[in-house]
């Protein structure tokens, strides 16, 4: 009889023990693993480990009133709080490195300019997804074995004051700019390496640079520094035209009245904007579903604010503009000697 029930303890200890091992060996949720979901379940599994986990961090540069309306709206659909820190791309990076050097996973997602998302990925702090999102996403927005994915892009133009020049008479490509009735009417970005860049690949750099050099010596280029800087000084007629401006910049002076109006110059280069999750993201449900929402939901508040989505379902674009995107890994290894080209090539003044 007691040999019989220390048999049956026995036995009862040895099924505990091994259900404590199972608990124990399971591995516990990364966006490595989230990111990677498949199944008509997918989507409930996001939301009850999110919900769970109550919240997500987020880095992002987006504008804030943008990035307000989005976590607003991710916010009231799942009932998951959005903690957001908002910086230039430059803070977001040196604070994600900071932070993994010294041990501590703050955040779940960032969402910032290209190169600092690159930079981050070679830091190892990024993990690769395969999200559904992706089959909607234009060319080129997913590259397998990266591990962000182009969220938005933002497309150099060249903007001009409508009350100084007619559309009629503004430039229709770059060689437009060597006539002389554009002397001291050009201003330029200080610092777009990564556009001289992208051109200089797809028509050959020599001649992209002796162009640029003929149109600098004929009728200058004045420097001005920020991409904001530049519309409102086109806005105001200082600068009555502007080779490299932000696209969404100009299209936002518009809605707000200004008189500035932009050409989409061939070959139309394109910037994009870097979304990620961290590898090493404290929510992972939560990271995974609002890398979802993002790049689903919230393309079209993006597109509302006069910027581009990837998404297809949302983009809108000139007819016939196919924006080339800059290749970010090239910029990351080239930046230094592409910023000196671009100051040597455009500091001088006309002759």
């Amino acid at each position: 009889m007691i040999s019989s029930f220390l048999f049956r303890f026995a036995a009862a200890v040895l099924f505990a023990a091994s259900l404590c091992s199972a608990v124990e060996a399971a591995p516990a949720p990364t966006t490595a693993s989230l990111g990677r979901l498949t199944g008509p379940d997918r989507m409930q599994r996001l939301i009850d480990g999110a919900k769970k986990e109550r919240t997500v961090t987020i880095y992002s540069s987006i504008p804030l009133a943008t990035m307000t309306e989005i976590t607003g709206a991710f916010e009231k659909k799942y009932g998951i709080k959005v903690d957001l820190w908002r910086a230039e791309s430059t803070q977001i990076l040196q604070r994600a490195v900071a932070e993994a050097r010294g041990g501590r996973n703050a955040a779940d997602v960032v969402e910032t300019a290209a190169p600092e998302v690159e930079a981050m990925q070679r830091e190892s702090l990024l993990q690769e997804v395969a999200l559904p999102a992706f089959t909607d996403l234009m060319p080129g927005a997913v590259v397998p074995g990266r591990a962000w994915i182009a969220s938005r892009l933002t497309v150099f133009v060249v903007a001009y004051n409508r009350n100084l020049i007619r559309t009629s008479d503004a430039p229709k490509t770059y060689q437009d700019l060597l006539d002389p009735k554009w002397k001291g009417k050009i201003g330029i970005e200080a610092e777009n390496g990564n556009w001289l860049m992208a051109i200089s690949g797809l028509e050959g750099q020599a001649k992209v640079e002796k162009l640029f050099r003929d149109i600098v010596a004929k009728n200058g280029m004045s420097f001005r520094r920020g991409h904001t800087l530049l519309v409102q000084l086109i806005a105001s007629g200082e600068v009555p035209l502007g080779v490299n401006a932000y696209n969404e910049h100009v299209e936002q002076a518009k809605l707000r009245g200004a008189p500035v109006e932009m050409v989409f110059m061939p070959p139309t280069i394109a910037m994009p904007l870097g979304l990620a999750a961290f590898r090493n993201a404290p929510h992972p449900h939560a990271a995974i579903l609002f890398l979802d929402f993002l790049l689903n939901d919230a393309q079209a508040m993006i597109a509302a604010q006069k910027m581009i989505p990837t998404n297809l379902k949302h983009q809108v674009l000139p007819g016939g503009i196919k924006p080339h995107i800059v290749d970010v890994p090239k910029y990351v290894n080239e930046n230094k000697m592409w910023i000196e080209r671009y100051r040597n090539l455009f500091s001088r003044r006309a002759g």
